[in-house]
């Protein structure tokens, strides 16, 4: 088997079509479609079903995918590391819910300062396996995070708050207590639509509890749920850093603060690896500055 050709393969799986791996690759779509046949041939197995509209990989080419994502980026990882020049294609895996990140300054200074980089963020909530995807990073909350990754903090703590607006308090009233919720419209959120919805989590007297909160309307986009609470649709809850500058604007109140306490925030994570790639390296000391400016308060 020529070895060359696993790059197309890992971009085909990436990617879904030939297009897309052959100019990732700079090649023609052509090429890549040969690649695949040949790769397909020398192993007598069909790797990914052709459709007019995409590529897709059979359980065949799935086995294999799996098991040289890993080496072949350990491979590339020290290839790269022999240059200390950042540069090539970093691919992410961002919680939707990592305010601190995705919203804006923090890549956008990265990018500015690394030209030579493509960043690469796929927004995802699903506990994604991120070596077998190809990812070089990922940025979660730090208890779904596996215990062999390296870890590094984004910003300060974190807070998980219920915000609605004043003029539904107007209307409906002030619940004085997590159990008062139950009375209420809600907005939920769930990771992706086979999960379960996120919990509303509350602490008191020092003994963690949640509420069976079943809400009105659940969604996986908390944009959705922002603008639904915005428009007077009822009491939704999240991270405080999503809903904070609304709280500062006075747009939204938050509620049940002596209920909810801090806890550590978002963490990058990649894989223990001897040489790291300069791309990933460039990004963690990037990170490990920006987490020295001081944070937003938590109110």
């Amino acid at each position: 088997m020529d070895l060359n050709l696993l790059p197309i393969l890992l971009a085909v799986a990436d990617e879904g079509s030939f297009r897309a791996p052959a100019d990732r690759l700079g090649v023609t779509r052509s090429a890549v479609s040969q690649g695949m046949r040949r790769l397909e041939d020398s192993l007598g197995q069909q790797l990914v079903a052709r459709t007019t509209r995409s590529v897709r990989l059979t359980e065949a080419g799935e086995r294999p995918v799996g098991a040289v994502r890993g080496p072949v980026a350990v491979i590339q990882d020290a290839l790269e590391a022999r240059d200390d020049v950042p540069r090539g294609r970093l691919r992410l895996a961002v919680t939707s819910i990592a305010e601190p990140f995705l919203s804006g300054p923090l890549l956008a200074r990265f990018a500015e300062a690394c030209p030579e980089v493509i960043v690469d963020v796929t927004v995802t909530d699903e506990e994604l396996d991120i070596v077998a995807h190809g990812f070089d990073a990922g940025i979660r909350l730090g208890e779904v995070i596996e215990r062999d990754m390296i870890a590094v903090s984004i910003g300060g703590r974190q807070r998980e708050i219920a915000v609605v607006t004043s003029s539904y308090l107007a209307r409906h009233g002030t619940p004085a207590h997590p159990r008062d919720l139950l009375t209420h419209r809600r907005i939920g959120w769930r990771p992706t639509p086979t999960t379960a919805r996120w919990r509303w989590e509350f602490v008191e007297n020092d003994r963690p509890f949640d509420v069976a909160v079943r809400p009105g309307v659940t969604t996986n986009d908390l944009r959705l749920m922002l603008r639904i609470a915005l428009a007077d649709g009822g009491i939704t809850f999240g991270p405080w850093d999503c809903f904070q500058a609304h709280i500062e604007t006075g747009a939204l109140v938050p509620l049940l603060k002596p209920y909810l306490p801090d806890f550590p925030g978002y963490l990058l994570y990649y894989p223990q690896r001897r040489h790291m790639a300069p791309k990933l390296r460039t990004l963690v000391t990037h990170l490990r500055r920006w987490r020295s400016s001081p944070p937003a308060a938590i109110i």
